[in-house]
């Protein structure tokens, strides 16, 4: 098969075409035939050489596809060759074939495209884990996510607004504001131009989030807080602004606050599954109703994997950039 390789990192450049081993799956995996893989800021990173997969996982980039099952290893059973899924990866979704643990892979919802597929799963699991599961967010509760016009915020204005409650979001411009009322986002902040947390006690009289989504990390920590509710819950899910920052824990302790950190890929197996399952249970019948929907800002064939990358350093997108086979 053709997978994207990473013969020495660097930028988008280092992202080459070539053929490599065929998989195989092996006990509890199934064998997907990619028909998309979705392009996530953890791609970058791995393309950068400062993210490497979990031992044993595909060398390959990708953190998710969707496609049809071509083969079934031993021990699986509740899945049939041709069924139409998409799937949480470790690793190795830029190729034209990959293997998936069973208890990472999902049906294609009703209604959903078997391309468009590829933009749900990481999206889905890490909102509906870091928000739900993990910061328990309620109906009417106010919830702010940073970076609204990105995969995972299109889709946490979506479910946040599903479940009842109030949303907030920044992003870069009007465009991508606009692009986020539409989803149903009630609070619009232009960080190039607005202060969140001014904007945000403006409109909540002082009281601010009860949880945020936060995908920058130390440049935004002691904002953030600032920006808490109390009782309120911050979870941080990325580090675009930073690893290290200074957390001043009066004000954490004076708001009886919480901050979260987590991420998927280096999960335990089982995990993984749980989280695969709740999203199943809880996300899919709302995308099946046409209440929730995957944001596809384009799809560019799989050899033009760096062309898909520069598109994500830029941040010009809103929602998801796909590759297809």
């Amino acid at each position: 098969m053709h997978a994207i390789t990473i013969p020495v990192p660097g930028g988008p450049e280092a992202l080459v075409w070539a053929e490599v081993p065929d998989p195989a799956p092996g006990e509890g995996e199934v064998l997907v035939e990619v028909a998309a893989a979705g392009v996530n800021r953890a791609d970058l990173l791995q393309r950068q050489g400062f993210y490497d997969p979990p031992p044993g996982a595909s060398p390959y980039p990708g953190l998710e596809v969707s496609g049809r099952v071509l083969e079934l290893g031993p021990g699986v059973s509740g899945w049939a060759v041709g069924d139409e899924v998409c799937a949480l990866l470790a690793g190795g979704g830029y190729a034209e074939k990959v293997c998936v643990p069973a208890g990472q892979l999902l049906p294609v919802p009703d209604g959903v495209d078997l391309v468009e597929a590829a933009a749900l799963p990481e999206v889905t699991a890490t909102v509906w884990s870091n928000v739900f599961m993990v910061a328990h967010l309620r109906p009417g509760e106010t919830f702010l996510v940073h970076g609204g016009g990105s995969g995972i915020g299109t889709m946490a204005v979506q479910l946040a607004k599903a479940v009842g409650a109030r949303v907030a979001v920044t992003a870069g411009g009007a465009q991508k504001l606009e692009r986020c009322r539409e989803l149903g986002a009630d609070i619009l902040i232009d960080y190039r131009q607005q202060d969140f947390v001014e904007e945000l006690h403006k409109v909540t009289g002082g009281v601010g989030a009860d949880v945020i989504l936060d995908i920058i990390g130390a440049q935004y920590l002691q904002r953030n807080i600032a920006a808490l509710a109390v009782n309120g819950r911050l979870a941080v899910i990325g580090l675009q602004g930073g690893r290290k920052g200074e957390l001043d824990l009066g004000k954490l302790l004076a708001k009886r606050a919480a901050v979260t950190a987590t991420s998927l890929r280096g999960r335990p197996l089982a995990e993984k599954a749980a989280i695969v399952a709740a999203v199943r249970e809880h996300v899919w019948p709302l995308i099946a109703g046409g209440r929730v929907r995957a944001v596809v800002d384009r799809t560019l064939p799989m050899e033009e994997a760096a062309t898909a990358h520069r598109v994500v350093e830029d941040s010009t997108h809103v929602g998801k950039v796909l590759l297809t086979n």
